[in-house]
């Protein structure tokens, strides 16, 4: 599908000119900023050089100061604590945080990850039940639990309080919990609504070392934990969060924890990982133990303490993911045959498919497959248990979360955020729940959502590009959602040399601009383009300035995000 190229709206010239100016910056590069919404040499300086001591005071977090009294009275008592935690990279990495931290302070702690295939997403009946034939009084949630309410009361009847600490967006009515730390309270004044569920679990250690004159090393050593949680629940780079990760980024390439270290280790990457690669290839391994066998073993290794028992860990999780792999090619090539042998699917402004023996554990990925093959509002669904259980992906700039809000009455439970959403109903409630589910689509999506955009930050000329234009770029890293790197584009180009074609898909194409020093660049997925680009015929392209490093060697290189040949 061709993607539309938006260019974006370009800032106040002034405050640009004078940010270039105070900066010695390219006038393109401080257009970028205050695109950004950076507008002063402080602002930047803030950006550029993050520290630690920009973090938030925890405490500004409703319930924080209950949630520490309680851990205190917990661990002074002796009382048996559980740290609970969902089945991703965010719920794994939360609890490996949490148990790790406090088990500094009491023996009497476990962890507990539900099945996803026996319990489901939140918390379970079964696991507070565990906790209650354990004699546990504690539960500390994490990366779930906030719209728990009838197990949180279910918990209050064996006389086990819960600590919630959640991301997720809260139903109208807030669980019976002792506290719940959550930004996303409609009367928390955190001044930061999007940390991901590790980091809720950082925080709750942060304020736990304040309140106990800690050093902070006690809580910044998980800072690697909280990167890859980021990273993975693919949150807002910004803030706190953009703080976090940055420094995180740095511990997981310099100190990593033993299990993180292995698992690098095992695809032959130990260093210079960037988000990308932390989204692409950390992420899908530590999500494929709770996939294809249990979220268990992913927080197994990420608490391992010695080389040999995290590298054994490692291998076995590897073995899970190229399973996952299997299964999810294999899902995805059923779904997709279902969608194209029906006219009626095809047409749609929505994609609702189902298949009883589909793996539980990759719906999601599968979900995503035809998110980005049809562009569309997104859910595939399974049995499990008695009910129909889903994922759903939407595109960007439509809230899937609202959509499915009107189909609520149709639902179990629902819960996720705007792009991404878990969801149980009843069997004879598809065929009702996918009709509505294309009404309130069709009825509030516009045709212009249903094309994939490529953002343009700026159009520049390529005799603009030099080593000090790209260090600036890697300087505004770490990238992600609401900081991505930076795509410009450029226009009136020809190529030097011939193009071809490396690994099936890609193009490797050297280009120049009028008088420009000839650049070479790589086209992901682009290979197509080796037979239509001509010699004589003009073209532009929209990419994102990188540095690659090819045997030792480091070198400028344009990453082509796509082409359009000039009539």
């Amino acid at each position: 599908m061709e993607k539309r190229w938006v260019q974006a709206i370009q800032g106040d010239k002034e405050t640009t000119d004078s940010l270039a100016q105070q900066l010695n910056i390219d006038t393109s590069l401080a257009q970028i900023l205050v695109q950004r919404g950076i507008l002063s040499f402080d602002e930047a300086k803030d950006f550029f050089r993050p520290q630690l001591a920009q973090l938030h005071d925890p405490f500004l977090m409703k319930d924080m100061k209950k949630a520490v009294d309680r851990i205190d009275k917990a661990l002074s008592a002796g009382e048996k604590i559980l740290i609970y935690g969902d089945y991703d990279v965010d719920g794994t990495t939360s609890v490996a945080l949490a148990y790790s931290f406090f088990r500094q302070f009491s023996s009497n702690l476990e962890y507990y990850i539900p099945d996803r295939h026996k319990e489901g997403y939140g918390i379970s009946t079964a696991g507070i039940d565990y906790a209650h034939t354990k004699g546990m009084t504690l539960i500390i949630a994490l990366d779930c639990g906030i719209k728990s309410n009838d197990k949180i009361a279910y918990a209050n009847t064996l006389a086990i309080d819960f600590i919630i600490c959640d991301h997720h967006l809260p139903g109208d009515t807030l669980p019976d919990a002792v506290a719940i730390l959550d930004p996303k309270r409609l009367d928390c004044p955190y001044p930061f609504k999007e940390l991901a569920g590790c980091g809720i679990g950082f925080k709750l250690a942060q304020a736990y070392s304040i309140t106990h004159h800690l050093p902070a090393a006690s809580y910044e050593q998980y800072l690697d934990l909280v990167m890859v949680s980021i990273a993975a629940d693919i949150v807002p780079i910004v803030d706190e969060n953009r703080t976090l990760a940055y420094f995180g980024l740095i511990k997981l390439n310099t100190n990593p924890c033993i299990g993180l270290k292995a698992l690098m280790e095992s695809f032959g990457k130990a260093k210079d990982f960037t988000v990308t690669d932390v989204v692409f290839t950390l992420a899908p391994r530590i999500n494929a133990a709770g996939r294809m066998d249990h979220g268990n073993q992913a927080v197994k290794m990420l608490l391992c303490t010695e080389d040999e028992l995290a590298k054994e860990q490692s291998l076995f999780i590897n073995i899970q993911n190229t399973d996952r792999k299997t299964s999810d090619q294999h899902i995805t090539a059923e779904a997709l045959a279902l969608i194209d042998e029906s006219e009626i699917l095809i047409n749609k402004k929505t994609t609702v498919v189902y298949n009883e023996n589909w793996n539980k554990g990759v719906i999601g990925i599968v979900a995503s497959r035809l998110t980005e093959k049809y562009y569309r509002p997104t859910i595939v669904l399974t049995h499990s248990n008695g009910f129909l259980t889903g994922s759903a992906r939407s595109v960007q700039g439509y809230d899937l979360y609202e959509a499915l809000l009107g189909c609520a009455d149709l639902l179990v439970q629902f819960g996720g955020h705007k792009f991404a959403a878990g969801l149980t109903m009843k069997p004879e409630n598809l065929a009702a729940f996918a009709d509505r589910f294309e009404e309130i689509v069709s009825s509030t999506i516009t045709e212009e959502l249903l094309c994939p955009e490529i953002q343009i930050d700026s159009e520049i000329q390529l005799n603009q590009i030099d080593g000090k234009f790209q260090r600036i770029i890697a300087q505004m890293s770490p990238f992600g959602p609401m900081n991505p790197a930076p795509v410009f584009i450029s226009r009136d180009l020809v190529y030097v040399g011939k193009p071809y074609v490396v690994g099936l898909k890609h193009l490797k194409l050297s280009v120049k601009q009028q008088n420009s020093a000839i650049f070479e660049t790589i086209g992901f997925g682009l290979a197509e383009y080796e037979s239509l680009l001509r010699p004589d015929q003009p073209f532009s392209i929209c990419y994102t300035v990188e540095e690659n490093i090819w045997k030792e060697q480091k070198r400028l290189q344009l990453n082509i995000k796509a082409i359009k040949i000039h009539n």
